[in-house]
């Protein structure tokens, strides 16, 4: 009888045999080190992912981050609040819309992603450390384009509703 659970390993194939199980497994990796690297960043990998989208795409009203980021915006909002209040951004007014606010990072949020960042590599490379180092760049230009289309396809989709049902499992 099949799985019907998608990360869970049939009994009759070898570890990683499985696209789903796979997948799972670094994610579940992925993210349990990537959130202890990132502890002293207000909510983590969530404050990681606001930070850069500020910093590296056009400058975000509130309601484009969180339709970016497919993060409801009332729990966008905390978020801010706590990235702001870390000095880590600012909320401005739209200069083209006074009722928008553009959410813009100060220096010091510049400096906090750059170190994330460098953090969120050493990570990745670990969790990655199983394939040649060549490889690592492919795998993750191929899971991002893989990520991209089904964003574009479903982009309701909440992500972090999507880490949690693999991360979160017993």
């Amino acid at each position: 009888m099949a799985a019907t659970d998608p990360c869970e390993l049939p009994a009759d194939r070898q570890h990683g045999s499985t696209f789903g199980w796979s997948l799972g497994m670094v994610l579940r990796r992925w993210h349990e080190q990537v959130e202890d690297a990132l502890k002293d960043l207000p909510h983590g990998s969530r404050g990681y992912h606001i930070l850069a989208v500020v910093v590296h795409e056009e400058v975000p009203t509130q309601a484009a981050l969180a339709a970016r980021l497919v993060i409801d915006r009332s729990v966008l909002t905390y978020v801010i609040d706590d990235l702001e209040n870390a000095g880590l951004i600012e909320r401005q007014l739209d200069p083209r819309d006074r009722r928008a606010r553009r959410i813009v990072a100060t220096e010091p949020g510049r400096k906090a992603l750059a170190e994330a960042e460098r953090r969120v590599a050493h990570v990745e490379d670990r969790v990655l450390g199983g394939l040649p180092e060549e490889q690592r760049g492919v795998f993750r230009d191929l899971a991002g384009r893989a990520a991209e289309a089904i964003h574009a396809a479903a982009p309701g989709t909440d992500p972090c509703a999507a880490v949690s049902s693999v991360t979160l499992r017993p």
